[in-house]
């Protein structure tokens, strides 16, 4: 999951994860230039988070909850 400090909506991501019993590697796209590269792929250069990805496949980007 690419993330930035103090964001909101990575935490409600992260309790939702936790929810799941999931478990995940944050990657802060702020502190690392090749985090924040791939951040912009996932995110098709919008540089929105929490991005998730998961293997290949892009979960979501940004967050508005799940059902």
């Amino acid at each position: 999951m690419y993330v930035k400090p103090g964001c909101p909506y990575c935490d409600s991501a992260r309790e939702d994860l936790r929810a799941r019993g999931l478990e995940w590697e944050e990657r802060d796209a702020t502190t690392n230039t090749t985090w924040k590269a791939e951040l912009m792929r996932h995110s098709r250069d919008t540089g929105v988070v929490p991005t998730v990805v998961m293997g290949d496949e892009v979960v979501t980007v940004g967050w508005k909850g799940r059902g």
